[in-house]
């Protein structure tokens, strides 16, 4: 007696569809002054989750930053980006050359003043800071001297930053 040999059938290739949404700033929730929420611009694939402050320990150990940035003057007046983790890098979403901000102002930045990778504002001795990482254009609180880049300023709950020509008020978010 032959034994039969069973073939299967056929099956085309699995193809995977891309999301219909890219989360470009894991660390950012934009909230538009109409109440509509997105990470940097984008819709979500998901319905957002509620942001919760009820530890400052992101789980490594290191305090997480409870503040959020908004938008005063510059494209889209009163949208919000709240801040998370111990750092966040503020600046412009560049696919092709790999920089992916926290706060992405690509979105709100018609002229393209801020650089792609603009400033950075982290968790330094308990205090927040901000620090000018070699931007073009620059980075400014309260109006005063231009940032020197690497050197840390540090932030007071309502100071008004300048980032190329987007004009965020810094604000601490209770926990």
């Amino acid at each position: 007696m032959v034994a039969e040999a069973v073939v299967p059938e056929y099956q085309p290739p699995v193809s995977i569809q891309p999301a219909e949404s890219v989360n470009r700033s894991p660390n950012v929730t934009t909230i538009s002054p109409e109440g509509d929420t997105s990470v940097s611009g984008f819709s979500p694939v998901a319905e957002p989750q509620p942001i919760s402050f009820v530890s400052n320990d992101n789980g490594s150990g290191r305090a997480a930053m409870n503040a959020k940035l908004v938008i005063e003057r510059g494209d889209s007046p009163g949208s919000e980006f709240r801040l998370s983790g111990s750092e966040c890098i503020i600046g412009r979403w560049d696919a092709d050359n790999g920089v992916f901000p926290d706060v992405d102002l690509d979105a709100f930045d018609s002229e393209a003043k801020v650089s792609r990778r603009h400033a950075r504002i982290r968790l330094q001795n308990g205090e927040h800071v901000i620090e000018d990482l070699g931007s073009t254009n620059g980075t400014y609180v309260n109006r005063g001297r231009r940032l020197l880049p690497g050197m840390a300023q540090v932030l007071k709950d309502g100071d008004e930053l300048i980032v190329g020509k987007t004009f965020l008020r810094f604000q601490i978010v209770g926990s």
